[in-house]
């Protein structure tokens, strides 16, 4: 591997762009809105004027930037992407490389929590022999990876870049875990390249992950299927207009978002609000810090445009499983209580081999996040025995 392979990188936001994005921010068009609105039209008016103002007046982009900055970062290019990731290896001598692989609207900063927990877990009371050399690579059209400047490059595409990232970093085998975008990569990975997975971990299954049609005529799908399907219906009725103007017209809509950070900061700040565990109060998970650190990395990148073109991409490419077909790396599925759709057991047994199952007491979309104590534990205890 010859030095300009793998390049370290910092991030550093000129001094112009985040006086242009205060700028903004104080000079942001309010709508009109009801009286009595609270979430049930959409993001609180009230909450994002709060949450607004702290970003514009109270929030500390240098502060937040040399933190972001203490982790190992790192880019290179493969098959003409520029690939951005953190790496953090482990002290110990056992540990296994784990590719941990974020979704929409999350980035790499969804996965920092997590990462020492994982490289080190004697530190939190686990077990050093569980330890894992991390690598949380930023999708490509998201935060400081690439923007693909062309149709094409949907889960599977990437499923097979981060698979020769790790190769890249010298892992001939590795461990893979996602969720929500992170989970389709992962899949794909699983399918494609079986080979190269030890096992892989989910917190979701992908809403696109469907069987053949002669597969489920062969096996008609149980009563708890049926409820997942209808789950899922009831949930695109009720929650998915993002994703409807996501997979059909996202360019649209990138004009708005790359133009405004209070429309950006609502279209994103929504969605940790709806898919969490937090009982209608975002900030009793996240922290404004946490959120805007978020937001603020899809800001200054101009990547919102290119994350949600992602969801037209997937959709040109949806998981199908043959009839017959299964996808031999073992699986380990955590399931969380506030996940968007939450899968019967055996739903994952038609498609995996699935060998371990965790049902979590608390939880929602952005497990990392949110509960990465109970993720990263569940993640060292289904990779133990698939240790060398």
């Amino acid at each position: 591997m010859s030095e300009p392979d793998i390049r370290p990188y910092r991030l550093a936001v000129p001094d112009q762009a985040v006086a242009d994005l205060r700028e903004r921010l104080r000079r942001t068009r309010w709508p009109d809105d009801y009286v009595d609105h609270d979430w049930d039209f959409g993001t609180d008016q009230t909450y994002l004027k709060a949450l607004c103002a702290y970003w514009a007046d109270g929030y500390d982009w240098r502060a937040r930037e040399t933190k972001l900055n203490a982790w190992p970062h790192f880019t290179t290019s493969i098959d003409g992407h520029q690939i951005h990731f953190i790496h953090v290896k482990s002290t110990s001598s056992k540990a296994q490389p784990l590719l941990v692989t974020h979704g929409w609207p999350g980035s790499f900063v969804e996965m920092l929590k997590i990462i020492p927990m994982l490289t080190e877990p004697q530190r939190f009371g686990g077990d050093a022999n569980d330890a894992f050399d991390v690598v949380v690579p930023s999708l490509p059209g998201f935060g400081l990876s690439g923007r693909p400047m062309q149709a094409g490059t949907n889960p599977r595409v990437i499923a097979g870049l981060f698979a020769k990232l790790m190769q890249r970093l010298g892992h001939r085998t590795f461990c893979a875990q996602g969720g929500d975008f992170g989970a389709s990569v992962t899949v794909w990975l699983a399918r494609d390249h079986g080979d190269k997975l030890t096992g892989f971990h989910l917190n979701m299954m992908p809403s696109s992950l469907r069987p053949a049609p002669e597969a489920l005529a062969a096996k008609p799908p149980s009563d708890a299927e049926k409820k997942l399907l209808a789950d899922g219906a009831d949930f695109m009725e009720r929650e998915g207009g993002y994703s409807h103007i996501q997979r059909t017209k996202p360019q649209t809509l990138g004009f708005g978002l790359n133009d405004s950070p209070a429309g950006l900061a609502s279209w994103i700040v929504e969605k940790f609000r709806s898919w969490s565990d937090c009982d209608g109060n975002v900030e009793s998970v996240f922290s404004r810090d946490e959120l805007l650190d978020n937001i603020s990395l899809y800001w200054f990148t101009q990547t919102i445009t290119s994350s949600v073109r992602l969801y037209r991409e997937s959709a040109r490419m949806p998981l199908k499983i043959d009839a017959g077909e299964r996808i031999a790396p073992p699986l380990g599925f955590a399931r969380f209580p506030k996940e968007l759709v939450r899968p019967p057991r055996e739903w994952p047994e038609r498609f995996f081999n699935l060998v371990h199952w965790t049902d979590m007491p608390r939880g929602g979309h952005f497990a990392a996040m949110e509960q990465p104590e109970l993720l990263a534990e569940d993640i060292r205890k289904f990779f133990r025995p698939l240790r060398g």
